[in-house]
């Protein structure tokens, strides 16, 4: 993954399993476009953090992830398990998006209803 000057965040779930430890912000337009395109795979623990949005994309992507889509309260609403390149996936309700490893949702059991918190700078997804 780039190791760009975006800030970094960690997430959690409400019971205190790490979603990602070392999260990319895509909050400006440039880091947003580029998302996670023409990385590396993300390793574990690694993640793209992005605000505001309700989809993605995968085109020109070369690994699967798993997108995490939350509401303003930070519970999940949804979730597209390995999704794979060239893909697109969208979330009616969804307020941000958080992009992981493909497989890391099954590893921590994260399902729909579950309520994620930003840990690092203590701002809580959550409200």
């Amino acid at each position: 993954m780039s190791r760009g000057t975006e800030p970094r965040i960690s997430i959690v779930t409400a019971d205190g399993f790490v979603l990602c430890h070392e999260c990319r912000v895509a909050d400006s337009f440039w880091s947003r476009l580029r998302g996670l395109l023409g990385t590396t795979p993300l390793r574990a623990g690694e993640g793209l953090f992005i605000p505001r949005t309700s989809s993605i994309h995968t085109h020109f992507m070369r690994y699967p992830i798993d997108v995490v889509f939350v509401d303003a309260e930070g519970c999940v609403r949804k979730i597209a398990r390995d999704l794979r390149p060239w893909r697109v996936a969208s979330c009616r309700g969804a307020h941000d998006v958080v992009e992981v490893p493909g497989g890391r949702c099954d590893e921590l059991g994260l399902a729909e209803d579950a309520v994620l918190v930003q840990s690092a700078r203590g701002v809580c997804l959550s409200g």
